[in-house]
């Protein structure tokens, strides 16, 4: 059956959260004047590992920061202010995003983004890397009030799109929520591969780099 539509996840999948995080927080120490009595290499490694690739929300990695370094002076909420505000600056896309997209976008597919995260957040994230005209429909989480690996997220997405889980293609990094959620409502399931995962148990296909993707899509029917 041919396929009518390709939905995304954002972190990990469209937006390389790893390398956004790494521009967002040399450049927060470089800013913030009150960051500098600890070593920026000391700063930017413990955020990074408090931030466990985006599973634990910044309130608490803040907090724990300002504790670990005794950081005076910066309240942890200003520092959370900051990240909301100013992350959407150090964006980054995957190599090929947009390529890929304006390639999938041409043969006529319909493109939904379906993201767990804080709504406005995510959006000015998603917005950031300059690919929302390539969409069709965007889904957020805390906007749905659902989240994945809910089915009702993705059953929701295409009902928007207007298509059947049978002629549509999920693409994301997360094994459950991403892969195995999919799958389970009937799509296809296409696993961009993550290093905080060994492998994505039945995913229909795996890639490495975005440039793939529209000849596996195609490679479906």
């Amino acid at each position: 059956m041919a396929m009518k539509a390709v939905l995304f996840d954002l972190d990990g999948t469209l937006l390389d959260r790893d390398a956004s995080l790494l521009s967002f927080v040399s450049a927060q120490y470089e800013r913030l004047p009150g960051l500098q009595a600890v070593r920026k290499e000391d700063y930017v490694r413990r955020f990074i590992e408090l931030d466990n690739h985006g599973y634990v929300w910044k309130d608490s990695v803040y907090q724990q920061l300002i504790a670990e370094f005794s950081i005076k002076g910066l309240a942890w909420e200003d520092l959370l202010n900051d990240y909301l505000h100013i992350f959407q600056e150090h964006c980054l896309a995957f190599p090929h995003a947009l390529a890929a997209l304006g390639l999938l976008k041409s043969k006529g597919l319909k493109l939904a983004l379906v993201s767990n995260g804080y709504g406005q957040f995510q959006y000015d994230n998603f917005k950031a890397l300059g690919i929302e005209p390539y969409f069709d429909a965007v889904l957020i989480s805390e906007w749905e009030g659902l989240r994945k690996p809910d089915p009702a997220i993705f059953v929701r997405a295409l009902s928007k799109l207007e298509v059947r889980a049978e002629e549509a293609v999920y693409v994301g990094d997360h094994p459950v929520n991403d892969i195995q959620a999919s799958r389970m409502v009937g799509m296809k399931a296409i696993w961009k591969s993550n290093a905080s995962f060994s492998s994505a148990s039945g995913a229909d296909a795996i890639v490495e780099g975005l440039d793939e993707l529209p000849a596996i899509v195609r490679s479906f029917g």
